[in-house]
C-alpha cells in the first residue's frame, strides 16, 4: 500500500476514517489505529448530502441538519441502496448512491490529506459482512470516484474483532471466542471469532443488510403517526417534509429513551404541535418486530460456527445502535449476561480498518497478527435436475462453497447433461443461500463447449477457488479433457465500465462543494434553522436573535472569533434541544 495506512468506515448514518500509526524509534508511544477528526474536529462525519440555494453542495453535518427542513434536496441512508439502479434526485440534480458516497469518501479523504499533511491514495474500506457482490463491487466504484484505490473491502464486524482483539491481546491466557453484534445505522451483522496465539479467525459471519437503527427510528415515528391516526397507506405518501417531522421527533425520543424510562414528544403536523407522552414499554411494542429479525442471525451464527451460547467468552457490542438499551438487554436476554463495554460501537470498526491496512501493508510492528476471514455467503450454479414424478426442475442453486467457509478456499463439485446431443453448456455462477437462483444474487456467467452424446454421458467438473481480496476464479473441465474455460470473477474490480465511471466522475466534478473549512459554521447556522423551524413564540424569537448575532461574527471574517462564538452558540442550541 503507497502512503498513509488508512482505514475507512463507510456508515449509513455516519462515516469515519483512521489512519496506522507506527509510533517512532524509541517514543513512548505505541503502534495503534488512530481516528481523523473533519473540518468540526468531530470524527463522526454524518453521511448526509445536501444542495442550499445556491446549488453548493454541503456534506457531512450541515447537510444532516437540513433533513428536515429541506428534505427535498438532502438526502441520507443512500448506503442502503448500493448497488441498486435507485436514483437520488435533490432538486434538479440526480445522483447515484455511488456518487453520493463518492462524496462522503472525498470529504474524508480530504480531512485526512489536511490532518496528516500528505496525499492519501489507497485504503481498506469496510462493508457489511452480508454485502452481496453488487453492493461490494458499488462501494468500490464509489471510491474510484473519490480517486481512492481500495487496498481491500473488510467487512465491519472483522474489522471491529481486529480492533477488540488487539484491545484485549495478553489479557487471556489460552483461546478465547467472541460474538461481535454489530447494529449500524442500516445494516446488522454478527460475527462469531476465535483468537488464540497471535491469530484471529472469523468462524462465522451473518446478518441483515436492511435492519439498523434507521428502522428504530422509522418504527417509533410510525408509532406517533398512529397516535394522531394516520394509517400506514397514509403515512406512505405523506409529503417528505412532515414525514421528517415525525423522524425527528423519533430520533430525539429515541436518544431521549437511552436515558430515561418515559419522555415527551412533539410533532408538526398539518401546522399544529402535538406532543405526546412515549414510554419505554411503547418503544419496546413499536419495535418488537425489528427485535424478532435480529434474533434469527444471532441463532445461525452460532450454528454455523457450531458454538453454543454459554461457551463464548465475550460479547462486543458495535455500531452506534447498540447503545440503545433495549438492543443491549435483548443481548443479555439472548445470553444471559451482559455484554463487554470496552470498545466504544462507534469507533471499532474504522479502527479495525485501519488496523487491517497496516496488516496488509505488513507492518513490522503487527508481524505477530494473523487474521482470517470467511465467506459470508454461499457460492454456486444454476442446474437442472428431475424431480421425483419426472418432471425437469429448472433454476435450482448448486452450492459449491458453502457459506461460512474459511477462506482462501477451492471447492468443486461434478454435473452431468440433461439433454440429447448438448453442444454447450451455459454454466451461470451465484451467491445467495436460497434453493433457487431466482432468489440469489447472479455473479456472471460462462460457456462452456463439449461434445454431443446422450444425456448424462457428458460430465463437467466445476472448480471454484475463492481468495481473501474477494477474487473468485470459476475453472470447469469437461471430465476426460484437458481443455479447462476459466471464468475470474474480480470483487476488486467496478462494475461499471471505463466509460461509465468517467462520465460519473465528471459529474462529480462539476459541482460546487461547500469550502471545507466553513461547514462547522454552516452546520450550526442550519441547526438553528432546523429549530428556529420547530419551535414557536420567544423561543423561536431567541434563536432568531442569536442566528443574526452570529452572522455578524461571521462578517468579521476574525477566524479566532468566529471559532469562540460557535462554541458558545452550540453549547446554547444544546441547552434548548435538551428541552425539547
Amino acid at each position: 500500500m503507497k502512503g498513509p495506512l488508512i482505514g475507512i468506515d463507510l456508515g449509513t448514518t455516519n462515516s469515519l476514517i483512521a489512519v496506522w500509526r507506527a509510533g517512532d524509534e524509541g517514543d513512548d508511544d505505541k503502534p495503534c489505529a488512530e481516528l481523523i477528526p473533519n473540518s468540526a474536529g468531530q470524527v463522526l462525519t454524518p453521511s448526509a448530502v445536501s444542495i442550499d440555494d445556491d446549488g453548493d453542495v454541503l456534506i457531512g453535518d450541515a447537510a444532516a441538519q437540513r433533513r428536515v427542513g429541506h428534505a427535498d434536496v438532502t438526502c441520507t441512508e443512500f448506503k442502503r441502496d448500493m448497488g441498486s439502479t435507485r436514483i437520488y434526485r435533490l432538486g434538479s440534480r440526480s445522483f447515484t448512491p455511488e456518487q453520493l458516497s463518492a462524496l462522503i469518501l472525498t470529504s474524508l479523504k480530504k480531512d485526512a490529506e489536511v490532518f496528516l499533511g500528505e496525499a492519501v491514495t489507497h485504503a481498506v474500506i469496510s462493508v457489511p459482512a452480508y454485502f452481496n457482490d453488487t453492493q461490494r463491487n458499488a462501494t468500490i466504484a464509489a471510491a474510484r470516484l473519490a480517486e481512492l484505490h481500495v487496498t481491500r473491502l473488510v467487512n465491519e464486524p472483522t474489522a471491529a474483532a481486529i480492533a477488540y482483539g488487539l484491545a484485549i491481546d495478553g489479557e487471556n491466557d489460552g483461546p478465547s471466542s467472541t460474538l461481535v453484534f454489530d447494529l449500524g445505522g442500516g445494516t446488522f451483522d454478527i460475527s462469531v471469532v476465535e483468537q488464540f496465539d497471535g491469530v484471529i479467525e472469523i468462524k462465522a459471519s451473518t446478518g441483515d443488510n436492511y435492519l439498523g437503527g434507521e428502522d428504530f427510528t422509522q418504527a417509533i415515528a410510525m408509532a406517533l403517526a398512529l397516535k394522531l391516526d394516520i394509517p400506514e397507506a397514509q403515512w406512505a405518501i405523506l409529503d417528505p417534509g412532515e414525514r421528517a417531522h415525525f423522524i425527528s421527533a423519533a430520533e430525539r425520543l429515541k436518544h431521549a429513551l437511552s436515558d430515561t424510562n418515559k419522555a415527551e414528544a412533539r410533532v408538526q403536523y398539518q401546522n399544529e404541535t402535538h406532543e405526546f407522552t412515549f414510554t419505554e414499554k411503547d418503544f419496546e411494542k413499536a419495535v418488537e418486530p425489528l427485535l424478532e429479525r435480529i434474533r434469527r442471525p444471532v441463532k445461525m451464527a452460532l450454528r454455523d460456527a457450531r458454538l453454543e451460547p454459554e461457551k463464548l467468552d465475550n460479547i462486543v457490542l458495535v455500531g452506534g445502535s447498540t447503545r440503545m438499551p433495549i438492543a443491549r438487554k435483548l443481548v443479555a436476554r439472548l445470553f444471559g449476561r451482559f455484554p463487554e463495554t470496552n470498545v466504544d460501537p462507534d469507533k471499532a470498526i474504522a479502527l479495525g480498518a485501519a488496523t487491517q491496512a497496516a496488516l496488509l501493508a505488513r507492518d513490522v510492528t503487527l508481524d505477530e497478527v494473523l487474521l482470517t476471514d470467511v465467506s459470508p455467503f454461499t457460492l454456486g450454479v444454476a442446474i437442472s435436475n428431475y424431480n421425483s414424478t419426472g418432471q425437469l426442475v429448472q433454476g435450482v442453486f448448486s452450492p459449491i462453497i458453502e457459506r461460512n467457509t474459511i477462506i482462501p478456499a477451492s471447492r468443486e463439485a461434478s454435473y452431468t447433461t440433461v439433454e440429447d446431443n448438448q453442444s454447450e453448456i451455459e454454466l451461470e455462477v451465484f451467491q445467495g443461500e436460497h434453493r433457487f437462483v431466482r432468489d440469489n444474487v447472479k455473479l456472471g456467467e460462462i460457456s462452456v463447449p463439449i461434445p454431443k452424446k446422450a444425456a448424462r454421458k457428458v460430465a463437467i467438473v466445476v472448480r471454484f477457488s475463492y481468495d481473501a481480496s474477494g477474487m473468485l476464479e470459476v475453472d470447469v473441465a469437461v471430465d476426460g479433457s484437458e481443455d479447462h474455460v476459466t471464468l475470474t470473477l474480480l470483487g476488486n474490480a467496478a462494475r461499471l465500465d471505463e466509460a461509465e465511471l468517467a462520465e460519473r466522475k465528471a459529474e462529480l466534478l462539476k459541482l460546487k462543494i461547500h469550502p471545507r473549512d466553513d461547514l462547522p459554521n454552516r452546520a450550526v447556522m442550519e441547526r438553528a434553522d432546523r429549530l428556529y423551524a420547530e419551535l414557536k413564540g420567544s423561543n423561536r424569537e431567541q434563536i432568531g436573535e442569536a442566528m443574526n448575532d452570529f452572522a455578524a461574527v461571521l462578517e468579521s471574517q476574525d477566524t479566532d472569533r468566529i471559532q469562540q462564538e460557535r462554541i458558545q452558540f452550540e453549547t446554547w442550541l444544546n441547552g434548548v434541544e435538551s428541552r425539547l
